[in-house]
């Protein structure tokens, strides 16, 4: 009768499972990627989120250009030339040459406007960069607890595997001295097949979960992973629902960056009504005269001009204007409320979530796993004396093979509902 091992015990690979699992330890010198180390580098690298970063970095350099005076304007002049003389400019008293420059001022208060309007609207870009860090860091979070899932989903089908081999040689030796039957082996030689087919559906499913992993970090799909040897199971104790709130209020990017749209729409309402007033252009220039066709001199003349624009079509233009920036500021009010309420719905969902999935994690852990572990044991000790039959065997196998898979599928999904506060909070530590 063939020794009884501890089925928790991890077995010798199977030579397609090693090939499968190889990326974990292909390259000995890569350290452990750890669930916070993907996310410090997926943060450094991902050209999504460098995107964003560089439009930030556009909107950021507006409102200096928006609060700059225009451009002045520099002028050349021909005055007064007398056609029927060929141009001359020593025929005519009037007949000059001008230089002069000129430049518009708007209304005092509307550059200002415009310049802080346009910091608004970086600073709501910047809060869109921080959200975007808090959503890719929650992805990297509920990839990686995925791909640990199953790669120990991989490693429990490879033990089960080495138990399901020692059922076989069982059946087969109590077959061959009488006590057992041929349907025996053949039914175990079925579970064991039926458990190859179970493997190679999980090593499509780690590879792509390899692959995904690798795309929000920005490295090629096929790059070595390895994950720590220990993982932590343990899962911590959150706030009151209120406690959370408040740090949501606080910390989430989303609703700073709603808050200073609605700023930014509302230096446009100030800014509209600053539009019916006038505009100003001063100017000055130097005309040069030429002498006469007898060579006395002539004095050369100096002007200064102003002008301003007059909004005279204000009923069509500037008021319209005004209804536009304030239905536009409404817009923001409504956008800014809808995102409140969205994330209190967000938050309460997911502290149900996480506490539902802690709780049955708990339960796995404390109850579940070991009694299913204590159950197989005690199968695998009884049949071959001939205390149990096969059947309880193959049931006691496929319990213990369930239970360790939901154990950690409990684990992964409490890890990945905890990743989600976290990026409901706004903190990138766990709340």
């Amino acid at each position: 009768m063939p020794a009884q091992p501890q089925p928790s015990r991890r077995p010798r690979l199977a030579p397609a499972l090693a090939l499968c699992l190889s990326a974990f330890a292909a390259q000995a010198e890569e350290p452990a990627l750890t669930a916070e180390r993907a996310v410090t580098i997926a943060l450094d690298g991902n050209p999504t989120l460098a995107q964003i970063k560089a439009r930030a970095a556009a909107l950021a350099a507006v409102p200096a250009q928006e609060g700059s005076l225009p451009d002045p304007m520099l002028s050349f002049e021909a005055l007064n030339l007398p056609t029927a003389s060929g141009f001359n400019l020593h025929q005519e008293d009037m007949t000059m040459l001008e230089v002069g420059v000129s430049q518009t001022l708007p209304f005092p208060g509307k550059l200002a406007l415009k310049e802080q309007a346009a910091a608004f609207e970086a600073e709501a870009a910047a809060h869109t960069v921080a959200e975007a860090r808090l959503r890719l860091a929650r992805e990297v979070r509920s990839r990686w607890w995925q791909l640990a899932y199953m790669h120990h989903a991989l490693l429990i089908i490879a033990d089960t595997e080495q138990l399901l081999k020692q059922v076989v040689d069982i059946a087969d030796t109590r077959y061959r001295v009488g006590e057992g039957l041929q349907q025996e082996v053949l039914e175990a030689r079925l579970e064991l097949a039926k458990l190859g087919q179970e493997r190679a559906r999980h090593i499509g499913m780690h590879r792509g979960e390899i692959a995904r992993l690798n795309a929000l970090l920005n490295r090629p799909a096929d790059t070595a992973i390895r994950l720590p040897e220990e993982i932590d199971t343990q899962l911590p104790d959150l706030h009151t629902e209120a406690d959370l709130a408040a740090l949501a209020e606080h910390n989430r990017p989303v609703l700073d960056q709603g808050r200073k749209r609605v700023d930014a729409a509302r230096s446009r309402v100030e800014l509209a009504e600053r539009e019916f007033y006038p505009d100003f252009t001063l100017g000055a220039g130097y005309a040069f005269r030429q002498s006469t066709p007898t060579g006395q001199s002539r004095s050369d003349f100096a002007s200064f001009r102003l002008s301003l624009n007059l909004p005279i079509y204000a009923g069509s233009k500037q008021a319209a204007m005004v209804d536009q920036r304030n239905s536009e500021l409404l817009r923001e009010r409504y956008a800014l409320a809808e995102t409140e309420r969205k994330l209190e719905a967000e938050l309460a969902a997911g502290l149900a979530e996480y506490r539902g999935n802690r709780e049955q994690f708990g339960l796995y852990q404390r109850d579940i796993l070991p009694l299913a572990e204590q159950t197989v044991i005690a199968a695998l000790n009884a049949y071959p004396v001939g205390k149990t039959d096969f059947q309880a065997v193959i049931r006691a196998e496929n319990a213990w093979f369930e239970t360790r898979l939901r154990y950690w599928q409990a684990l992964a999904e409490a890890r990945q509902s905890l990743a989600k506060l976290m990026a409901v909070v706004g903190d990138g530590a766990e709340p």
